[in-house]
Formats: structure tokens, C-alpha cells, sequence
């Protein structure tokens, strides 16, 4: 798997597809309170230390992405701000906003499922992640469970879209 900037990853199959499965979970449950279906999950090691997702329409948030929600909870777990150690699996590729927090939580290394050719920031629109301006640069590794993913989001506001009617024949 590659990153959308064409740099390679460091991929690791069997675990990764296990976590973002895990993420998938998480994606589906946002569905629930009709957020915007993008799921997270905080590993270090093999544990699972934090999952989230979208909770922008269930808190009335604009922060409440799934990947932010995940990193704080992560860092109340671990008792530091600092995600030393930790891997963030995120089913879209995260935006400017959360982006910048995974930099700001130097977060060793970053796997996300479908890319964001609207308000990506690890790679579509610029690679927040991987800037050699910052302080921290994270590994990246893109395209994990991206068919599920998309399809999740595809389906999600395909539903929310107007039927445009048929032209008179």
C-alpha cells in the first residue's frame, strides 16, 4: 500500500486489516445518529487503547471527528498527550484539522482506509503528516480497507442526495 503522495508505507497485512476491520465497526456505528460514517481505533502494541467515530450531528460539534475524539481519548488512557508507540487506523483519510492533531500528538505512524480528494490532508489537498516544516512527521500507510470504506460513505450520502427526476420522454 502506498500513500497518496506515492511514498510507501510501512504496511504490516494481517495486523492492519485486523484494526481497521476494527475501524470499519466503529464507521458503522456512527451510522446510528446519522453522522457521517468514518470510524476510528488508537493501537499500541496489540492493544486497542481507543475507538471513536463521527459524532458531529450527535454532539452538535464540528470537532467531534472520529479521529480527534479517538486521540483524546487515548491520550486520558495513557495518562500523556504524547501517543508514543501508537498507530491511529481511520477509515478516511484524516483533514486539515486532524491531521494537525495527530502531528501535535506525535504519532508515530498513521493508516487510513479510503483518500479524501475533498478535504484530505494527508496527501489529496496537502500532507500535513509527512510536512518537513513540522516538528513531527508521521508514517503513512493509505488504501487499507478503502474499498469498505468508500463504499460505507458512497452508500451514506448517496441516501442524503435528492432523486433528480427522469426527463419527460
Amino acid at each position: 500500500m502506498t500513500s497518496p503522495a506515492g511514498a510507501a508505507g510501512d504496511a504490516d497485512g494481517p495486523r492492519d486489516a485486523r484494526f481497521m476491520a476494527l475501524a470499519l465497526d466503529e464507521a458503522r456505528a456512527a451510522l446510528v445518529h446519522d453522522d457521517v460514517p468514518v470510524g476510528a481505533v488508537v493501537v499500541r502494541g496489540d492493544e486497542v487503547v481507543a475507538r471513536a467515530h463521527n459524532r458531529r450531528e450527535a454532539d452538535a460539534d464540528p470537532t467531534a471527528h472520529a479521529e480527534l475524539l479517538a486521540v483524546r481519548a487515548a491520550a486520558a488512557a495513557l495518562g500523556s498527550w504524547r501517543l508514543d508507540g501508537c498507530t491511529l487506523y481511520v477509515t478516511l483519510e484524516p483533514c486539515f484539522m486532524c491531521a494537525g492533531a495527530l502531528v501535535n500528538a506525535r504519532l508515530p505512524r498513521l493508516v487510513f482506509g479510503a483518500t479524501d480528494p475533498k478535504a484530505g490532508a494527508v496527501g489529496s489537498l496537502a500532507d500535513v503528516a509527512r510536512d518537513a516544516r513540522l516538528n513531527h512527521r508521521l508514517s503513512v500507510t493509505s488504501g487499507g480497507e478503502a474499498d469498505a470504506s468508500a463504499a460505507l460513505l458512497t452508500a451514506f450520502f448517496s441516501a442524503r442526495r435528492p432523486r433528480r427526476a427522469s426527463p419527460p420522454t
